[in-house]
């Protein structure tokens, strides 16, 4: 139940059109809804009767009539990782696993479903992305699979699971000799001069919110209340401002108590500009060139930045940067542990929970989620080396044994 655009620093109200920047102050442009309206349809008991997938939030997601994507995408597994927490000296530790989100493995499919939905509503019959690799995926399948024209634009060294998880879907790739906020600033002069929906750029606003769902149902999953700590991975920086959204607007809708959550952003050492300016206490997020080999992260000029920085400061959160190697020992670790496996953002995020934890940021006896945004197959060459080689034999007994010992 949209109203309709909002400046986020400003104030001034926009047309739900294909906007994103306001053209008084140039702050960004974020979806205001009805929320009286909403209150009166959404309650916990209507939420649970509907299909589980992301559109049982119906209300809360910017599109004006039915949903045309995603029916399939969304309520991923949420568990208690005991194993895990046992390693790390935690009471009360949970996963939320987008790893297995429909149909390509990342929380991005959340995201490019209700952008595609809004892109339709909106009469495109074109859609593009700058991406690093999940968006491009998720645009990829998700407009074949909704009938669109797309472009996809994304850094030419990219990995190559994530090159190939575009390509089978077969959109027009456009491998860019840059990084990706040369990537990005190059799809926004192309935006300019084409009428094509740029899910990432000017229908951003829409495209963002489809974030929020991954808190809705954090919440919902958890028993209709938000967690103590949330570690989040932190690219453009919107995860975490939405699912702080998210859970602002659940309360505000009266379907969880008073969020008391507090937020923290996972980054690498390599690209790490909003943890830098937490760690710093300042409101100017500094550009990087990103080096780093979780490349999903890799935005050194993150278009939310400066929103997630608030966020964590209003939640009296914190944030971590961590190496590379960490990010592989945390991968193995969550395989080791859970049976997940998670790409290098996931080994972000634990890694620089167990910093926080260990610098006593995060305590150990409260309730802790770790967000997991997509799946190991597509950065294979992160662990390949350090994982070790499976043990060859003959097809005898003797042979088995000798190698293996008859312990």
């Amino acid at each position: 139940m949209i109203k309709g655009l909002r400046c986020r620093e400003c104030g001034r109200e926009f047309p739900a059109k294909a906007l994103f920047v306001c053209e008084y102050c140039f702050g960004s442009l974020e979806v205001d809804y009805d929320y009286s309206s909403i209150g009166r349809q959404m309650t916990r008991q209507s939420i649970e009767s509907r299909p589980r997938n992301i559109w049982r939030y119906r209300e809360l997601l910017p599109i004006d009539g039915e949903p045309t994507v995603g029916f399939n995408t969304g309520m991923t597994p949420f568990f208690r990782a005991d194993r895990l927490a046992k390693e790390l000296g935690l009471k009360e530790l949970y996963i939320k696993d987008d790893s297995v989100c429909h149909p390509t493995l990342s929380f991005k499919d959340r995201v490019v479903c209700v952008a595609l939905s809004r892109a339709r509503e909106l009469g495109f019959d074109t859609v593009a992305c700058a991406s690093t690799g999940n968006l491009a995926n998720a645009v990829s399948a998700l407009s074949a699979q909704a009938g669109f024209k797309r472009f996809i634009f994304i850094p030419a060294d990219l990995e190559m699971g994530k090159v190939v998880g575009s390509l089978i879907f077969h959109p027009r790739l456009i491998a860019v000799e840059g990084n990706y906020d040369e990537v990005n600033r190059l799809c926004a002069e192309i935006a300019a001069r084409h009428r094509w929906a740029f899910v990432n750029i000017n229908i951003r606003p829409y495209y963002a919110e489809g974030s929020k769902t991954y808190g809705f149902e954090v919440a919902e999953q958890m028993g209709w209340k938000a967690p103590r700590h949330i570690v989040v991975p932190a690219a453009s920086g919107s995860l975490l401002v939405k699912i702080w959204k998210g859970f602002k607007e659940f309360h505000k809708l009266g379907l969880i108590e008073k969020p008391h959550t507090r937020l923290y952003a996972a980054q690498a050492e390599g690209c790490a500009p909003i943890v830098t300016a937490i760690v710093e206490n300042s409101d100017i997020i500094k550009p990087v060139r990103p080096k780093t080999i979780a490349k999903s992260l890799a935005i050194g000029n993150p278009a939310d930045g400066y929103y997630a920085a608030d966020a964590i400061r209003e939640t009296q959160g914190w944030g971590a940067a961590v190496s590379d190697s960490e990010i592989v020992e945390a991968i193995k670790l969550l395989g080791e542990t859970e049976g997940v496996f998670t790409e290098t953002a996931g080994g972000v995020t634990l890694a620089a929970a167990r910093k926080l934890i260990e610098q006593k940021r995060i305590p150990r006896d409260e309730s802790i989620v770790i967000c997991i945004t997509g799946h190991g197959l597509k950065t294979q060459e992160a662990v390949v080396d350090h994982i070790g080689k499976p043990i060859k034999i003959k097809p005898t007994l003797s042979s088995f044994e000798e190698a293996v010992g008859d312990k």
